[in-house]
């Protein structure tokens, strides 16, 4: 466990992305995957109220009380994107914002969520109005931790020195970004200021998005995201040259170590300076169940030395 900032909220080092469920993961699979999560001691379920149209969050509602006892985890959501024009919508305007947290408590059928988070910064909203809901949610009891996904540093900044809890403000807890050796651009801004606001950082897809498992190094596999209508453009950036020679490092990395790949690129995202949790996705309850076995590893100094090196961003 670590704590999510200077928060007292302490958090497993490995979260649950729950991005697929309802959609390209059935409940079935859904249940097998949180069981083995769960028993592996892991306790932060990730999701959002546009996972899937809301069915991410039905499904997890679905399990607490049969599954799990609602005390045992903690729900993270996040609010402010819509696909509702079939188009990508971002919408941080009080009224939304709130209608959001109120669908979310409905699918998931609880009293309040752990921690809640401003899916992604909003260009016609100031941002004043986004941080009125952030204390409405906080002090109505719907929710205990607020957070903000994917904004740039100087966003974060302005947001977490708005909230000054002196202030009866809600103070921002955490901040959600992409991160792994394929992506590195938190590490100029974003990871810095987090550490010096006494944010946590929550990092997505870890992974690459999939590809640093090595599954794309000869061709798209038929039953792979990279295949599927839903995320083939998800995928699609990290398969050029640049991604090729960082995924080839880290498969003689692996072989050389005894690992598998994926347990490489994870490790070192879990273990970088500043990192509180990464969150894990999977399709299947046997994929997560080989990702949770990265817990049981940790890299020689000169393997992420040599990483590092290899997956350096440009300055």
């Amino acid at each position: 466990m670590r704590k999510l900032g200077s928060s007292g909220l302490e958090v497993s080092r490995l979260g649950l992305g729950t991005m697929t469920w309802g959609r390209d993961t059935d409940e079935h699979e859904a249940a097998v995957q949180l069981r083995a999560y769960l028993d592996a001691g892991g306790n932060l379920i990730d999701t959002a109220a546009v996972y899937a149209d809301g069915d991410s969050e039905r499904v997890i509602g679905g399990f607490l009380g049969s599954l799990v006892n609602r005390e045992e985890v903690l729900i993270a959501s996040k609010a402010g994107i819509s696909f509702k024009s079939g188009e990508r919508k971002v919408l941080n305007s009080r009224l939304s914002l709130i209608e959001d947290l109120d669908k979310s408590l409905q699918r998931l059928g609880v009293d309040y969520l752990d921690l809640w988070q401003v899916h992604a910064w909003d260009e016609t909203t100031p941002i004043e109005e986004t941080l009125s809901a952030l204390d409405y949610a906080i002090h109505s009891g719907k929710v205990r931790y607020v957070g903000v996904s994917n904004f740039a540093g100087w966003q974060l900044s302005r947001a977490q020195t708005m909230q000054n809890p002196l202030f009866g403000k809600a103070p921002i807890t955490s901040m959600q970004a992409e991160y792994s050796l394929l992506n590195r651009v938190v590490e100029r801004e974003i990871l810095p200021a987090s550490e010096n606001l006494g944010v946590g950082f929550l990092a997505w897809s870890p992974l690459g998005r999939g590809v640093l498992t090595g599954k794309y190094r000869n061709g798209t596999p038929s039953d792979s995201r990279g295949a599927s209508p839903h995320f083939a453009a998800f995928v699609s950036p990290y398969l050029d040259a640049r991604s090729r020679a960082i995924v080839d490092a880290v498969c003689v990395a692996a072989e050389g170590l005894g690992f598998s790949p994926l347990e490489v690129s994870l490790s070192w995202v879990r273990d970088a300076p500043g990192v509180t949790s990464s969150i894990i996705g999977a399709r299947t309850g046997a994929q997560l169940r080989g990702v949770l076995t990265v817990e049981e590893i940790e890299l020689p100094l000169p393997v992420r030395q040599a990483l590092d090196e290899i997956s350096r961003i440009s300055e």
